[in-house]
Order: C-alpha cells, then sequence, then structure tokens
C-alpha cells in the first residue's frame, strides 16, 4: 500500500510538472511557427492542459479500468469548475471580456447534454466514441478559425502577454515538447497503477478515486496557470483555460477511453456525477454571459457558492471510500 500511495504522490507530482513543460515547448514551438496567439491557446494549451486527463484516461481504459478512466474525466471537469473557478473568484472576481469564451460556454453546455443522452443506456459504446471524436475535431475546426480571425479580443490579448513572457528558443521548445510528452506518459502509468491499486486495496471503485484524488491531481495544471492568470488580472484567459479543458474532456478524453475500450457506465455517474457537471457547467454560464443588465462577471459570493458545492460533493466521495 506504501509503495502504491507513493506512486499516486510520485506521479502526480511528475505529471503536473511534465504538463508544463509540455504546454511550455508547445506554445513556444508553435510561436515560432508563426502562429497566432488566440489560436495557441484554443489549441496548444487547450490540448496540453488536458494532456494528463487524456493519457491518465487512455492508459486505464487500455488496462480494463473503465470506471477511472470516465471519472478522471468528468472529476477533473467538476474540480475545474467548482474548485478553481469557485478559488479564484473568491481572491479575484472575474470579468468576461472575451467573445470566444462568451461562445464557448453554450458549446461547453450543449457537448455536456450530448454526453448526458450518450450515459442514458448504461455503456459508451465505440460509435458513441465516434460522435465524441467527430464533435471535438468539429470543434477544433471551428477553433482555428476563431483563432485566425480573433486579433484585438481579450482572450488573445491576454495569451500574446503569457506567451511572450515564456517566450525561449527554438531549440530549448523542442526539447521541453518531446521530453514533457515522455514523462506524461511514464507519469501517467505509475499514477494508474498506484491508484488501481489503492482501490482495489480499499475496496472502493476505481470511478470513485478517479472522481477525487485522480482529478484533483490531473486538474493541477488547470489550477496553477488560472492562479498565474489572475495575478496579472487576465481573467479571460483563467475561465478560457477551464472553458477549453472541459471541452476537451468531455469530447477527446471520454471519446478516446471509449475508442479504446468500451465502457460499461454505472447510473450512479449519469444522476450524480454528470448532473453534477451540467448544472455546475450551466451556472458558469449563466454567471459568464451578458443580458440585459447583467454583465458576464462570476463574483466573490458565486465564487463561494461554487467551492462550497465542491467541498459538498468531495466530502460525500469521501464518506463512500470511509464506508465501503
Amino acid at each position: 500500500m506504501l509503495l502504491a500511495l507513493a506512486a499516486v504522490i510520485g506521479g502526480l507530482i511528475l505529471l503536473v510538472w511534465s504538463a508544463d513543460k509540455f504546454v511550455d515547448g508547445a506554445s513556444a514551438t508553435a510561436t515560432h511557427a508563426g502562429m497566432p496567439p488566440l489560436l495557441i491557446g484554443m489549441l496548444i494549451i487547450g490540448f496540453g492542459t488536458s494532456a494528463p486527463e487524456m493519457v491518465v484516461s487512455a492508459l486505464a481504459a487500455s488496462q480494463g479500468n473503465p470506471g477511472l478512466a470516465l471519472g478522471n474525466a468528468y472529476g477533473s471537469n467538476i474540480t475545474n469548475i467548482a474548485l478553481i473557478i469557485g478559488l479564484v473568484a473568491i481572491i479575484s472576481p472575474i470579468n468576461v471580456h472575451s467573445q470566444v469564451v462568451r461562445k464557448e460556454l453554450p458549446i461547453l453546455l450543449v457537448v455536456t447534454l450530448l454526453a448526458g443522452y450518450q450515459l442514458i443506456d448504461g455503456e459508451l459504446s465505440r460509435n458513441d466514441a465516434w460522435v465524441l471524436l467527430g464533435a471535438f475535431f468539429l470543434l477544433m475546426g471551428w477553433s482555428i478559425v476563431e483563432g485566425m480571425r480573433g486579433r484585438g479580443d481579450a482572450l488573445g490579448d491576454n495569451l500574446a502577454a503569457e506567451l511572450k513572457e515564456k517566450a525561449m528558443p527554438l531549440g530549448k521548445a523542442l526539447f521541453w515538447l518531446v521530453l514533457g510528452l515522455i514523462l506524461l506518459v511514464v507519469s501517467s502509468r505509475v499514477l494508474v497503477w498506484g491508484a488501481v491499486y489503492i482501490a482495489q486495496s480499499l475496496g472502493v471503485s476505481d470511478l470513485v478515486i478517479g472522481l477525487t484524488v485522480v482529478a484533483v491531481g490531473t486538474s493541477l495544471p488547470e489550477l496553477a496557470s488560472a492562479l498565474a492568470a489572475i495575478r496579472k488580472n487576465e481573467h479571460d484567459l483563467a475561465l478560457g483555460n477551464v472553458i477549453g479543458s472541459g471541452l476537451f474532456n468531455t469530447l477527446a478524453v471520454v471519446g478516446i477511453a471509449a475508442g479504446i475500450m468500451p465502457l460499461s457506465v454505472d447510473s450512479v455517474v449519469l444522476y450524480r456525477d454528470w448532473a453534477l457537471m451540467f448544472v455546475l457547467t450551466l451556472a458558469m454560464l449563466l454567471m459568464g454571459l451578458s443580458y440585459g443588465k447583467h454583465q458576464g462577471r462570476i463574483n466573490r459570493l458565486e465564487g463561494g457558492a461554487l467551492l462550497g458545492v465542491y467541498v459538498s460533493y468531495t466530502s460525500y466521495l469521501a464518506w463512500t471510500i470511509m464506508s465501503a
């Protein structure tokens, strides 16, 4: 058990560090290739911050642990909205200026509804995976168009400043890109082994382990980037990272996992985990959009409510572990 616990902790630390290096290297390489900042943010950084969930879920599915794969994806979305956005809004209320972010919020809600529809029959088949991945590639096409023409957008301006601050020579960028990707895979294998071993030892489902320990660990890159963005008053970047990660997790992470091995889904995932993910996504949409006299803003009270939901949900999952 101690070895498995060390594998989880060490795997998470290496996973977060390698994901950060991978994102830095990929972003710098894309900058050298002349890619617009907004496009880098929507594609490269969005992919990079979701890379831990993607690799962990793919490995878990290939090793016959579908609960861990699905729990990691949905748990990360819940953590990103309730914990990260909640915590960030308490520190500094989030004002939404970016038109891209305002367009992505409704898309994330629609994608979440699609995910819920696929869970009704109790499984995620390869056909479901193709639908998710097809929607993902359509979304990527839209992102490319928006990224190419999104000059003057608040999110693009934030990203341009961020990329300038992290500029590096091409050789160094390629080095971190390759090394970061290799270490992502290695750390994910270590983490999955440790998480599955602990779940089996405690007699709890790998779904719950995925929703808690693994989900929080793989969401650390989003938390770090959100806190860094808020320190620089780049609110749209903080919110944009979370929305982008949610889209990647729901479509690409689950799609890849189900494509590797169809997933049998317990009904509790639909009425507990997906339902909460949907409610949180809807709440973020209503808070972040401008309508009538309401300006797109997530204030401290709303942030506290999100954080309270996360604490309640996690406490309930912890109780299920303790009572198992």
